[in-house]
């Protein structure tokens, strides 16, 4: 697959995926992706962005400022 933006080569990654609420911030690492060997930029499967949309509408009512998760531990 070729980068959306460079047209660069895409590779399978891990990432950190940041999300501020504002009223916390929610870190969740070792995150699947592909990432472009040109630019840098990161992309999510389906899946991957759909697991990360559920981990944070559960995780902000349970959080009080910082949290960091592993998605690897959370995701199964």
């Amino acid at each position: 697959m070729n980068c959306f933006y460079c047209k660069g080569d895409m590779s399978e990654s891990v990432t950190t995926h940041f999300t501020d609420l504002s009223t916390c911030m929610i870190i969740v690492k070792n995150v699947p992706c592909s990432a472009c060997t040109g630019c840098g930029i990161t992309v999510y499967s389906l899946g991957v962005a759909e697991r990360l949309e559920q981990i944070i509408t559960t995780s902000r009512s349970a959080l009080t400022e910082v949290a960091i998760l592993h998605y690897s531990e959370i995701a199964a």
